[in-house]
C-alpha cells in the first residue's frame, strides 16, 4: 500500500479484520475442546488448517500482491472451501463468514464480491438451520451481517479511491508550486538582467560614447600634432569597449519570445547578426514546438553564447542549430565546421579564457535546468555541443 495520510486508517481496518478472523477461529477451537463431540478432533485439525491458510494469504494479498490476481483468488477459493467444510462440522464456524465478506469484496471487486457475499450468506443460514433448527435469529443474523459488511466494504473502497485522488491532487499541487517558484525565480532573474542592462546603458555605455566622441574631435582638431597616435589609440580602445558594453546590453536584455518563439528569434539572429559576421547558420527548430518561456530563454542564451564562440574562435563558415523533441525529453544541438579544439582542455582551462568561460557558463545554465551538456570536438573536425533537457509542461 502506498503511504498516504489515510494509511494508518487502512492498516487499522486490516489489522482489525485479522484479529476478528483469529478470534472467531479460536471460538471454534474452544467450543470443540470444552463441548467435545465425535467430530471434535476433525474440527480442531480443520480449524488449524484454516488459520494456517489464512496466514499464508499475507504472501498473496499483502506483500505478494504483485504475484497476480489469479493466485490470490485461488487462495480465497481454498479458504472458502475450508470454511464450508468446518461449517459442516460445527455451527460456530458460521460467524467466520463476517470477515470473509470483506475478503470477497477486496479480492473479487464490487460485482463478483457482492455475489460471493450473497452465496456465503445463504450457506451460513442453511448451516445454522441444519445444526440448530430454523429460527428468525438464524436468518436475520447473517443477513444483517452481510448488509453491514457490504456497506463497510464499499465505504472502505470509496475511502481508498478518495485517498488516491487526494494524493494525486497533492502531488499535482506540489509540482505546480515548484513550477510557480521556478517561474517567479526566472522572472526575478529577467528583471535583474533588465536593470543591469539599463544601468550599463545609462552609465558605462554613455560615458564611453562621450569619451569616443571627444577623442575623435581632438584627433580631428590637429591631425599632425605630436601624440595624436595616442589619442587615436585611446579612441579606438573606447570604441572597442563601447561595442563590448552594447553587446553586454543585448545579452542581458531578456528576449521577446512571445511573438516569434525560439525558432523565430534564432532565425532573426542568424540573418541580422551572425550572417553579417561571416557565419551561415542553419536553424532547424520547429515553430510548432511549445516550451516554457524560461526554457526557451535558456536555449536562446545557450545558442547565442555558442555561436559567439564559433565566430570568435572556430574560424567556421557554417553552423547548424537543431532542436529535437522526444516525448518528455528534448535535445538541443549546435554544430559547426570550424577548426575544433581539445574539449577536455577547454573545459578545464582557467576562467580567464573567454571560450572556456563560455563553455562553463553553458554548463552552469544547463545544470540549473537539470540537464546535461556533451561536447564533441577535435582539432580540424569541428565542434558539436549537445544539450539534453527534460521537456517541462508549458502551463
Amino acid at each position: 500500500m502506498a503511504h498516504s495520510a489515510l494509511t494508518p486508517v487502512f492498516v487499522g481496518l486490516r489489522t482489525g479484520l485479522h484479529v476478528l478472523f483469529a478470534a472467531l477461529t479460536v471460538l471454534v477451537v474452544v467450543r470443540a475442546v470444552f463441548a467435545p463431540s465425535a467430530s471434535s478432533v476433525v474440527t480442531l485439525v480443520l480449524a488449524g488448517v484454516l488459520i494456517g491458510t489464512y496466514a499464508l494469504g499475507g504472501l498473496f494479498v499483502g506483500a505478494g500482491a504483485g504475484r497476480g490476481p489469479m493466485l490470490r483468488r485461488v487462495w480465497l477459493g481454498v479458504l472458502t472451501v475450508e470454511w464450508v467444510a468446518l461449517l459442516w462440522l460445527t455451527s460456530e464456524a458460521a460467524y467466520l463468514v463476517f470477515p470473509l465478506f470483506f475478503l470477497f469484496l477486496h479480492l473479487l471487486g464490487r460485482g463478483w464480491g457482492s455475489l460471493a457475499i450473497a452465496a456465503a450468506t445463504a450457506i451460513a443460514i442453511a448451516a445454522l438451520g441444519i445444526h440448530g433448527g430454523w429460527s428468525v435469529g438464524g436468518v436475520v443474523g447473517p443477513l444483517v451481517g452481510a448488509g453491514v459488511a457490504l456497506l463497510i466494504g464499499l465505504g472502505y473502497q470509496a475511502l481508498a479511491r478518495e485517498a488516491a485522488q487526494r494524493e494525486a491532487l497533492m502531488r499535482e499541487l506540489l509540482a505546480t508550486r515548484g513550477q510557480l517558484a521556478a517561474s517567479e525565480h526566472e522572472a526575478g532573474v529577467m528583471a535583474e538582467r533588465s536593470r543591469l542592462a539599463r544601468e550599463i546603458h545609462d552609465t558605462l555605455a554613455q560615458g564611453l560614447s562621450s569619451i569616443q566622441m571627444l577623442l575623435h574631435a581632438a584627433e580631428r582638431t590637429d591631425p599632425e600634432r605630436p601624440g595624436v597616435e595616442h589619442i587615436r589609440l585611446a579612441r579606438e580602445t573606447a570604441a572597442a569597449n563601447l561595442a563590448d558594453a552594447r553587446r553586454f546590453i543585448r545579452e542581458l536584455t531578456p528576449p521577446n519570445l512571445d511573438d516569434e518563439g525560439l525558432g523565430g528569434a534564432l532565425r532573426r539572429l542568424a540573418t541580422s547578426q551572425w550572417a553579417a559576421r561571416g557565419l551561415d547558420v542553419d536553424i532547424r527548430v520547429s515553430d510548432t514546438v511549445e516550451l516554457p518561456m524560461h526554457l526557451q530563454t535558456a536555449l536562446l542564451r545557450i545558442a547565442q553564447g555558442a555561436i559567439a564562440n564559433v565566430i570568435q574562435h572556430a574560424d567556421a563558415s557554417t553552423a547548424t542549430i537543431t532542436l529535437t523533441v522526444h516525448d518528455d525529453r528534448l535535445a538541443f544541438e549546435i554544430t559547426d565546421d570550424g577548426r575544433g579544439f581539445e574539449a577536455t582542455t577547454a573545459v578545464t582551462a582557467p576562467p580567464r579564457r573567454s571560450d572556456s568561460f563560455g563553455i562553463r557558463a553553458t554548463r552552469e545554465r544547463v545544470d540549473q535546468l537539470g540537464g546535461t551538456v556533451t561536447i564533441d570536438s577535435a582539432p580540424g573536425k569541428g565542434t558539436t555541443l549537445m544539450v539534453d533537457l527534460a521537456r517541462e509542461p508549458t502551463s
